[in-house]
């Protein structure tokens, strides 16, 4: 696995900027919805939410960090993994908690304060967790990473656009009633548009190296979706809670990843970090198709179904 290091994917600093804008017009699309109303239900029934976060920010980085312990891939992969851990829930999860009759209003709130919390905690758990795998890993590859530089491009890609996207849906809400839904459609399309774009620039490279880590994405991200939903169901949530939860943990915003590992403020491209990037560009494309066929199982088994007591 240590030749995909090594490898370079075609991304100029152009690319990379588009990927930035692409995640913020997401972002404000997201936005645009959530009112003060969504905090207040979190508020009133703050377990389902504190799992969440629990889930995204607690649990799926320990496992993702035994799990690399236990494949020992090497260091780059091993930490591409753990920076995708540590990224906030994707916009997608929305559109896959509709499809698969989960909660939308809490995955929406999990989205925003995932979002908010990325501020702090994608730096914070990528910097802990990286830290100590580095510390176990024979494969060594000496990362410093400037935790204020990492929170300020995490501050410009989600901050400062769930900011504006809630500003205008508070200051004009007919507008943003009647612009929400082909805003996040718009958004949703210029997002995907790009990842094929981005594919097809990278499709050799794909091709090359994609059954090195193919298996390892399904399993890191079968994990996510898993722990998502075994903790809040342990902890008897309702069931369509439980689903939004597995959602929200198992759709990760790797798109920011992939903008902070192009980043050569964080990662300077001479530390050969090809496997990390191959990591965070496969999981952006794969937790979509997982996603989705785990919102059309959960949709067809809805009829049948016994809801669990909050």
């Amino acid at each position: 696995m240590n030749q995909l290091d090594y490898v370079k994917l075609n991304f100029n600093q152009e690319s990379v900027n588009m990927m930035n804008l692409a995640i913020a017009f997401i972002m404000f699309g997201v936005a645009l919805s959530i009112r003060p109303g969504h905090f207040r239900s979190v508020f009133l029934n703050p377990k389902p939410v504190v799992l969440g976060a629990v889930s995204q920010y607690v649990i799926l980085p320990a496992l993702t960090y035994l799990l690399v312990l236990i494949i020992r891939p090497s260091t780059p992969v091993a930490l591409g993994m753990i920076l995708v851990s540590s990224c906030p829930g994707g916009n997608v999860s929305n559109l896959i908690s509709s499809i698969s009759k989960a909660n939308i209003t809490l995955s929406v709130s999990l989205t925003t304060i995932t979002t908010i919390m990325s501020l702090i905690m994608t730096p914070f758990n990528f910097a802990f967790w990286g830290g100590l795998y580095a510390k176990h890993s024979p494969l060594l590859v000496p990362i410093t990473i400037d935790p204020i530089e990492m929170f300020r491009t995490v501050f410009l890609i989600l901050g400062v656009p769930v900011i504006l996207g809630m500003f205008v849906g508070m200051k004009f809400p007919k507008f943003s009633k009647r612009m929400d839904k082909p805003i996040q459609t718009a958004s949703v399309i210029f997002f995907i548009g790009f990842i094929v774009a981005a594919l097809a620039g990278n499709f050799s490279i794909f091709l090359k190296y994609i059954h090195l880590i193919f298996l390892l994405v399904l399993v890191h991200n079968g994990l996510a979706f898993f722990s998502g939903y075994s903790l809040p169901r342990l902890l008897k949530v309702n069931e369509r809670d439980c689903r939004t939860i597995s959602i929200e943990t198992g759709i990760q915003n790797s798109g920011l990843g992939l903008a902070l590992i192009f980043n050569p403020r964080i990662f300077p491209p001479e530390l050969n970090l090809g496997g990390m990037a191959m990591v965070a560009a496969w999981w952006g494309i794969w937790h979509i198709v997982a996603g989705l066929i785990l919102a059309s199982y959960w949709r067809k088994k809805q009829g049948n179904e016994t809801p669990i007591a909050s």
